[in-house]
């Protein structure tokens, strides 16, 4: 974490054994020992995020095996939604990007990280935390099925809490 006003959350019954490591000259966040689905998402002490409009959300990401990764949000009323648009790289650390407009939403439940029912028109113009979300539990070392997280930015507008 290079911003001070960034707060990291991670959430799952297992999202406490998520790993740092460095790999090809970056620092990542890793979840191949995680034994539960896992979301990790980044808060703005002082804003709120508009997502309305043209933001865009940009990660590295690397997912192998079966593992796909979706964008997750935490909205100012307290209720978490996950994207429909998953991000999959074949193994590969890839620059991926993520528009909000036209997705559809699906309620999350932040402790077991798994899914509901759809929330038809979220309200994304002020959102609290922001991030991926991995709804497979990881796989273990090695090519086996994990994700890899690093260098996130946001293009939002910030919105004053």
């Amino acid at each position: 974490m290079t911003n001070p006003r960034l707060e990291l959350k991670l959430y799952g019954s297992d999202a406490r054994n998520v790993g740092v490591y460095n790999h090809e000259g970056r620092f990542h966040l890793w979840n191949g020992v995680v034994t539960s689905p896992l979301a990790i998402t980044l808060k703005d002490k002082a804003n709120y995020a508009d997502l309305t409009g043209l933001a865009r959300l940009r990660a590295i990401v690397r997912t192998m095996s079966l593992h796909v990764v979706y964008p997750v949000v935490k909205l100012a009323d307290g209720t978490y939604v996950a994207g429909s648009r998953g991000v999959n790289t074949e193994g590969d650390f890839l620059e991926t990007e993520v528009a909000f407009g036209g997705m559809r939403w699906f309620k999350l439940d932040p402790e077991k990280v798994v899914t509901t029912i759809e929330v038809k028109s979220p309200d994304l113009a002020k959102v609290d935390e922001i991030g991926f979300a991995d709804l497979s539990p990881g796989s273990g070392h090695g090519v086996s099925g994990a994700f890899n997280l690093s260098t996130i930015e946001l293009y939002a507008k910030p919105v004053p809490r």
